[in-house]
């Protein structure tokens, strides 16, 4: 997030050894100055590294206290890597955000390997490598619980959703996108059955061996208390089925839990159909998240 992103790499002239000489720039769209861009690293549950990236003030103070954004993935060999990012900057971290990039396994950040230790029966390494790098936000004094939020989206909504009813003490806001939810039927809506090496089979041996655990519509406790969630889809998304996010709404307010829901009627599994759609949605994401997590009191 730092100015360093606005500088050339590739687009130079000179002779080896020399410095760079500027030949084109692209504007930058958020003040990045006294940002800084830090890697950490937490301990999962079995004892396994896991790096995240840390983009916030430099001179932040560990008083625990600071809205915090979570963000992951965790499947499908995705690797997630730091990138300029005008929306964030804008949007969280200019209001005194600090923004969590988590590198946890079932990612492609550290090769086949990583990928294959969260497949299937082995998915919930990368709930627990998700929940140790908000644990070690806490303890590192950067945020606290109430002040934790989470984002994610397909395979990520499938994360946070199980991070609400895994982990439902970590956070203050769920932000959940296009997201598998109902892993009984999964493999029924669209492209769903495509993804049965990498989840499992549900009319098979899986659901009773491990995939009823991994899924969070199935997983919600009616005596449990969860922090705020919004969920977020498209109509016409044609690769995970609405449906997932409107069934666990439903049961969400069936249980009397905080939730809120926005449908874009376009957009395909990106959720909106154009920039200006996609800023809408964004700015909805933020904006719940800055109501729910900062508030008048929260210091910045």
């Amino acid at each position: 997030m730092a100015s360093d992103y606005l500088t050339p790499t590739t687009l130079h002239h000179g002779r080896v050894g020399e410095p760079l000489t500027p030949l084109k720039r692209a504007p930058a769209l958020f003040e990045a100055e006294g940002f800084a861009v830090s890697q950490h690293f937490a301990t999962s549950a079995d004892g396994t590294r896991i790096p995240y990236f840390q983009v916030a003030r430099r001179d932040l103070a560990p008083h625990g206290e600071h809205p915090t954004l979570l963000y992951g993935y965790g499947g499908f060999e995705v690797s997630l890597l730091p990138a300029y990012s005008p929306g964030v900057g804008r949007g969280w971290l200019s209001r005194g955000g600090v923004y969590v990039v988590a590198n946890i396994r079932g990612g492609g950040e550290y090769g086949p390997d990583w990928h294959q230790a969260a497949l299937k029966e082995k998915r919930s390494r990368a709930f627990e490598d998700f929940a140790a790098v908000a644990e070690d936000l806490i303890a590192r004094g950067v945020t606290s619980p109430r002040r934790l939020g989470i984002q994610g989206g397909s395979n990520g909504g499938l994360l946070v959703g199980n991070m609400l009813v895994k982990y439902p003490r970590l956070f203050g806001a769920v932000v959940c996108q296009v997201p598998l939810l109902d892993m009984r039927r999964y493999h029924e809506l669209l492209a769903g059955a495509s993804w049965m090496a990498e989840y499992g089979d549900p009319d098979g041996d899986d659901w009773d061996a491990f995939l009823r655990d991994l899924s969070p519509y199935h997983n919600l406790d009616p005596a449990a208390a969860y922090p705020p969630t919004l969920l977020m889809t498209s109509t016409r998304d044609d690769r995970v089925h609405p449906g997932h996010a409107r069934k666990m709404l439903a049961r969400l307010r069936e249980l009397g839990q905080p939730a809120l829901y926005y449908e874009n009627l376009e957009g395909g599994h990106g959720g909106a159909a154009d920039n200006p759609q996609r800023a809408r949605m964004q700015a909805l994401a933020f904006t719940f998240l800055w109501q729910t997590l900062a508030g008048d009191s929260a210091p910045r």
